[in-house]
């Protein structure tokens, strides 16, 4: 157990429990998952191994429950949501821990992420009632042809089970960035974290299970990918799917029945620098947006595409605030730790040995061991490199020296990605231009992308995604419209 008794009944011996019918329960299939421990490389936690006659339970208690909650009161709904988001905050220190221990997060930075993840519980309370309390009149006179001989009422009602599959490196955040919009909308949830973060993961939902939700409202099973992954995904029960991750979204995206989808799978932000731009603000966000959490972000810089004018300058800006990154364990609060797993290492080793071999220019030396990569630039690589084109995940920063902000503009829409990019210029016309054109869901200007504040819409073109994200659009998405509709015997004008 992760520091607190009041976890207590979600392990068993060193076993932590899965979450279903508001019961923490052992599988009946009498095996576990590892989880490693990124820093030791043993394993330091395990999670239940369910199996898909579990899952069919799950989601059969999920359709039920959602039945019951879809009658419940919004103000009632939010009501829970609020107290969740308390509870949630009150427990920041265990669930901080097992960030720590599971993923490598950054001490402060998994404290940061829970308190995040309470303040978006409650503003999606507040939003949900809002934007749920309000539907739309029409007349049908307002179309040619037509006397007001018709009433149109619409509303927005819930969409039934969601299925919530959150990614390894906010396994707390964007995991409530679907649990809460899906509640207060008056869905059921059943969610499937990432193994690693699936401790902290479980204990964010007892957080809910605290709150006193109705049993079976909230699910959360645990297991591996190839037994219930494809099985979760192509059930005839769930009714949307929140995915964030990588490719496997595309999979998914191919196997699922005709049922919503959100999906956000990553990205190859590119940041465009200007020879106008002010280089100390490009620099400090360059690395600040290309090496917190060692790179594993999805909106992390993952190309600095520079003018050739200013490339050298601003390369050793980068350099001198590379050199002040500290990097070692996450319980030390250091800037860059180790990356999730061994193979993400060493696929991030392939991608520097690849620029190595073709020449690009090394700023630092590379330096591995275990998990851990010291954070490294790459100058002057070049576009026949995989490191211009793949998602690194990882503490590597690759520049491209450009000749114009056209080239620029051409290799980050030559990406099959498209999640966001940035341009640094002191220049707000040029900066307009370029976010207009350039192919992604979003475009920060004068700072690194960022997921975030929660409220902000949020999404990709491409591969990076299918429809957008943000508490309110998350809402929106996890509800359909319905419509009824007033026949009147005779035309009906308001005062006439």
């Amino acid at each position: 157990m992760a520091g607190s008794d009041a976890f207590a009944e979600i392990i068993d011996g060193d076993v932590f429990k899965y979450y279903s019918q508001g019961q923490w329960n052992k599988s009946s299939s009498g095996k576990f998952v590892p989880i490693i421990n990124p820093t030791s490389r043993k394993t330091h936690f395990k999670v239940q191994a369910c199996t898909q006659e579990e899952v069919n339970r799950i989601i059969e208690s999920a359709k039920i429950a959602q039945k019951s909650w879809a009658k419940t009161p919004l103000w009632k709904r939010a009501e829970l949501l609020h107290k969740a988001a308390a509870i949630l905050k009150e427990h920041k220190a265990p669930i901080a821990e097992c960030l720590v221990k599971e993923i490598a997060k950054p001490a402060k930075d998994a404290v940061t992420e829970v308190v995040r993840s309470g303040d978006l519980v409650s503003y999606c309370a507040e939003e949900g009632v809002r934007i749920l309390g309000e539907g739309k009149f029409l007349v049908s006179d307002s179309f040619p042809g037509n006397e007001r001989t018709k009433y149109c009422l619409t509303s927005k009602i819930p969409l039934g089970v969601v299925l919530a599959i959150p990614p390894f490196n906010y396994p707390v955040n964007l995991a409530v960035s679907k649990i809460a919009p899906a509640l207060i909308a008056g869905n059921s949830i059943v969610l499937k974290p990432p193994t690693q973060g699936a401790v902290a993961a479980l204990h964010m939902v007892h957080c809910f299970h605290l709150a006193g939700f109705p049993e079976g409202l909230i699910s959360c099973v645990t297991g591996k990918g190839s037994e219930i992954g494809d099985f979760l995904t192509m059930h005839p029960g769930v009714n949307c799917i929140s995915f964030t991750g990588g490719d496997t979204g595309i999979a998914i995206s191919k196997k699922a029945a005709m049922i919503p989808l959100q999906m956000e799978l990553g990205g190859k932000d590119a940041c465009i620098v200007l020879e106008d731009a002010d280089l100390d603000l490009a620099a400090a966000n360059i690395v600040k947006g290309g090496f917190s959490y060692s790179g594993q972000r999805c909106t992390a810089v993952k190309v600095a595409l520079v003018m050739e004018s200013i490339a050298n300058t601003l390369v050793k800006k980068i350099n001198d605030k590379v050199a002040k990154l500290t990097v070692g364990p996450p319980e030390n609060d250091c800037d860059v730790t180790p990356v999730v797993t061994e193979s993400s290492a060493n696929f991030i080793e392939g991608l520097v040995m690849d620029a190595k071999k073709k020449g690009a220019t090394f700023c630092q030396e590379y330096k591995r061991e275990g998990n851990l990569i010291w954070p490294l630039l790459l100058d002057n690589v070049r576009p026949d490199m995989r490191i211009a084109w793949e998602e690194p995940f990882g503490p590597v920063l690759p520049v491209i020296r450009i000749s114009s902000v056209e080239e620029g503009i051409h290799h980050c829409n030559a990406s099959n990605f498209g999640l966001q990019g940035c341009v640094f210029t002191r220049d707000i016309n040029k900066a307009m231009l370029i976010s207009d054109a350039m192919e992604t869901g979003t475009v920060q200007i004068n700072s690194a992308p960022a997921r975030g504040p929660d409220h902000f819409p949020f999404q990709g073109l491409k591969d990076s995604g299918i429809g957008s994200q943000g508490i309110t659009n998350s809402i929106n998405m996890m509800t359909k419209v319905k419509t009824t509709v007033i026949n009147l015997p005779a035309p009906s004008y308001t005062m006439g």
